[in-house]
């Protein structure tokens, strides 16, 4: 039987909600087999529950993050891609170890990845893996639904692949062979036969997601793969349009944009959603906006890479459901949600105000609301659980999934906040996690994950990590 909760008096609680419901009154959440069962103020104790103190403390919705790739914990500040732009650091780092990632080095990988999301706040992942040979001596698919279980996440592959070989990895030093579109479409179709769940409240999920579809499929392919994945029950993902060698590629090769390519290929629709999105002609957006095709937005990847800055606030006014991934550590050396969210809410202001000119009469200062922070946690929670597809996840209410984080602002970052509330994304840092509960079990307690021992986490990576540098 599920353990019972009473969270009590806490300074403020984040709904994820939109607009003027994004900040409830209630002080006090009661929890009761896997759901929020009860908000307000002053709740008393029930027999059988387990009273937690939250006084000065905030509670958000637990995290959605719908783009990572947990295998690159181990690759990140590689020094040979540190300063550079995409097609250069995807030679030099994730291409050029991926052959290193065997089941013990993946499984130490991805827990890294997990724990140190976990840690943040974050309750569900979606993971975009796309080791995946033929012949392979382990299944990766199921390797990552056993560590996000063991760890009580929610979890969803984006299961990746290519059945083609880019030109960027075709060299014998880079390449992997690719598998057959047979073998990808029978594979993710176990997988979603094993994994898959379906209906409120569902702990795994999986998408079928090659890695990026213009370069990764051919063009007879998408439509095949499209049309699968919907026979499956299974929504669409990959990466899109993240540096300007998209939009290049799609033009030499297939005459249009890349969204175009997309729309032309039954990729777009309520079903699929897109990481990145940086580089948008107004057609594009509007073609996005019009399928209620979604974005993963990686705006700390993006700007480490110098891709650019994703139009998420513009795709958000025209209808774009917008959510918040964090990309891989490879190009994302602090990959948490808290730094996440932190920097798109800086971002964005800054960015918008970059683009305001001089007014004769003085008043061209613009761009501080661009994005709010009610905004910002409601793209990295709702909008995380809609594009994902997880019912009954996401917001803080009565019925939905006991998914929370609950804050202590101890630190002197936090001191002196008029509105403590905005806290973990105003002032970023990583705020003491005093709690973090995903369907109602509790997977962080006082800052520590239950029955992981950190030191020797710490020593495992600093093993794997040097056994990957002499392999090389």
């Amino acid at each position: 039987m599920a353990q019972r909760f009473l969270i009590r008096h806490a300074h403020g609680v984040f709904t994820g909600l939109p607009g003027a419901q994004a900040r409830g009154d209630a002080t006090d959440l009661r929890i009761a087999d896997g759901v929020i069962a009860e908000m307000g103020r002053g709740l008393r104790s029930q027999e059988g529950e387990c009273v937690l103190d939250a006084s000065d403390c905030v509670i958000y919705p637990g995290w959605v993050n719908t783009h990572h790739h947990l295998f690159q914990s181990l690759l990140k500040g590689v020094p040979a891609g540190i300063d550079a732009t995409l097609g250069p650091w995807l030679q030099a780092v994730p291409f050029a170890f991926r052959r290193g990632f065997d089941e013990k080095r993946l499984r130490v990988a991805a827990r890294i990845g997990l724990v140190e999301l976990l840690r943040s706040g974050c309750t569900t992942v979606a993971d975009h893996h796309y080791l995946f040979q033929p012949g392979a001596d382990h299944d990766a698919a199921a390797l990552l639904f056993e560590e996000a279980q063991a760890l009580g996440m929610r979890f969803m592959l984006l299961r990746g692949g290519a059945t083609v070989t880019r030109q960027l990895e075709d060299s014998e030093r880079l390449h992997q062979p690719p598998e057959t579109l047979d073998q990808m479409l029978a594979a993710v179709e176990r997988t979603a036969a094993r994994f898959h769940q379906r209906g409120p409240r569902a702990r795994r999920r999986v998408a079928m997601a090659p890695t990026s579809v213009h370069v990764s499929l051919p063009r007879d392919q998408l439509k095949v793969v499209a049309r699968a994945a919907r026979s499956l029950g299974l929504p669409l993902h990959s990466h899109m349009s993240e540096s300007v060698a998209y939009i290049e590629y799609c033009r030499e090769v297939h005459d249009c944009l890349p969204i175009e390519y997309l729309a032309d290929n039954e990729w777009l629709g309520a079903d699929v959603w897109l990481a990145h999105l940086v580089h948008l002609s107004p057609r594009e957006m509007k073609l996005l906006g019009d399928s209620g095709t979604g974005i993963a937005h990686c705006p700390q990847s993006n700007a480490r890479l110098a891709d650019g800055i994703a139009p998420a606030p513009a795709l958000a006014r025209l209808g774009v459901p917008v959510s918040i991934g964090v990309d891989g550590a490879a190009s994302n050396e602090a990959a948490d949600m808290i730094s996440e969210l932190h920097f798109a809410w800086l971002l964005h202001r800054a960015h918008a105000g970059a683009q305001t000119r001089p007014r004769p009469e003085g008043e061209g200062e613009a761009g501080a609301d661009a994005v709010t922070i009610e905004q910002i946690v409601h793209w990295a929670t709702a909008g995380g659980a809609q594009v994902l597809g997880f019912e009954g996840v996401g917001t803080l209410q009565v019925g939905q999934a006991a998914d929370l984080a609950v804050y202590d602002l101890d630190d002197p970052r936090y001191f002196g906040l008029h509105d403590p509330g905005i806290g973990p994304i105003a002032s970023g840092g990583r705020p003491r996690l005093r709690w973090a509960l995903c369907g109602g079990e509790l997977v962080v307690e006082d800052d520590a994950v239950p029955g992981l021992d950190l030191a020797r986490l710490r020593a495992q990576a600093r093993e794997e990590l040097r056994a990957l540098l002499r392999e090389r």
